[in-house]
């Protein structure tokens, strides 16, 4: 599965924003998601395995955390397709003006 098919899932992206700048164990996650703890364990392997969250033990607890370096490559890209699409709307628009 590509990048971008990884945090299409909504459940994932709404993982990754709530990792972004904080660490979070999985019971902090459930309590923000409408999931169980299997199912946020389950999302969190598959971002972990892609190199997005970072994992780090404290005591009995696992904390997440998202990997700003790993997720680069992909931010970079969707920066550049958005931008791409707003240039392009942002030249249809001015020719309608002109037209």
């Amino acid at each position: 599965m590509d990048a971008v098919q990884l945090v299409a899932e909504p459940r994932r992206r709404e993982i990754l924003r709530l990792v972004w700048d904080s660490e979070r164990s999985v019971g902090d996650l459930v309590e923000g998601l409408d999931l169980s703890y299997a199912g946020v364990s389950q999302h969190l392997a598959r971002l972990r395995d892609a190199g997005f969250v970072t994992v780090r033990r404290d005591g009995k607890r696992r904390l997440y955390r998202a990997d700003h370096v790993a997720l680069g490559p992909l931010t970079q890209f969707l920066e550049s397709f958005w931008t791409s699409r707003v240039d392009r709307l942002a030249e249809l628009a001015e020719e309608a003006e002109r037209g």
